[in-house]
């Protein structure tokens, strides 16, 4: 029996219904220099509402739209935020839902992580988690037809998600997506501040200068910014806004990049 994980957040991250969805992700992506650029083999993106950081979201995004037709799968990383767990983890399931229709799980490539210790098996944290969902519509509206390799990264280390990354590297079929935001609940300005240093960081290949407070995904960030160090990559900064410049107050802001690398 095939096992679907159906949308949690639709109707609060983004909206529910797909036509206005299509809408909004247009609108995202109509980036000025949409499209132009080398063809990119990983994104940085943030997981916020679609209000507040969609728009830097789309500005990545729109770097792959040519690549419809040409990625096969999506290596989709992000940070567990509803329960602790130790590693990484994968759904049971066979598709992920959205309002724009199912994306189906590439178990495969699941199966193919089953002797790495810091990978198991483990439902609970899917359960409410917004940070790859909201990442599936921006891929089914650019990319249409691909398979998803979903993984959360609790408590685990830069080399362990780069051990987990380098498994599934591939080669032009194979996209990466760390999925994270940047700073939380600063001022306007110390958090214009911390997040310039993060990207600088990224840009720079630098995991190690990126700490706790300055992502939410810094785990996966590490691990693919040391994979990307290690096979020659260059990481391009697209976008730095947070919701104090989209769509929030600026008391407390919270930090949003996209990076993409090739």
């Amino acid at each position: 029996m095939t096992v679907i994980r159906q949308p949690s957040v639709a109707g609060l991250f983004y909206p529910a219904d797909p036509l206005a969805l299509i809408r909004d992700l247009r609108d995202y992506l109509a980036a000025p220099d949409a499209g132009q650029g080398p063809a990119p083999k990983a994104l940085i993106v943030p997981h916020a509402g679609y209000v507040y950081s969609g728009p830097v979201a789309g500005s990545a995004y729109a770097r792959i739209a040519a690549l419809a037709g040409r990625i096969e799968r999506v290596v989709l990383l992000g940070p567990a935020h509803r329960m602790a767990l130790r590693g990484l983890a994968y759904s049971r399931a066979d598709v992920f839902r959205t309002p724009l229709g199912s994306v189906a799980v590439d178990r495969a490539a699941l199966e193919g992580l089953a002797d790495l210790p810091q990978v198991r098996e483990q439902e609970e944290p899917f359960e409410g988690e917004h940070c790859l969902e909201v990442q599936l519509p921006f891929l089914q509206l650019t990319l249409g037809t691909f398979a998803v390799v979903p993984l959360l990264v609790g408590d685990a280390t830069g080399p362990e998600v780069a051990e987990v990354l380098a498994r599934l590297w591939g080669g032009e079929e194979t996209l990466i997506v760390i999925s994270s935001d940047l700073s939380h609940y600063l001022g306007y300005a110390q958090a214009r501040a911390i997040d310039a240093r993060t990207s600088q960081a990224i840009a720079e290949l630098r995991p190690e200068a990126i700490g706790y407070e300055q992502a939410c995904g810094r785990i996966p960030i590490a691990g693919l910014l040391l994979e990307a160090r290690r096979r020659g990559l260059t990481a391009e900064v697209l976008d730095l806004r947070n919701s104090g410049d989209t769509a929030g107050p600026r008391d407390r802001v919270v930090g949003y990049g996209a990076y993409v690398l090739h």
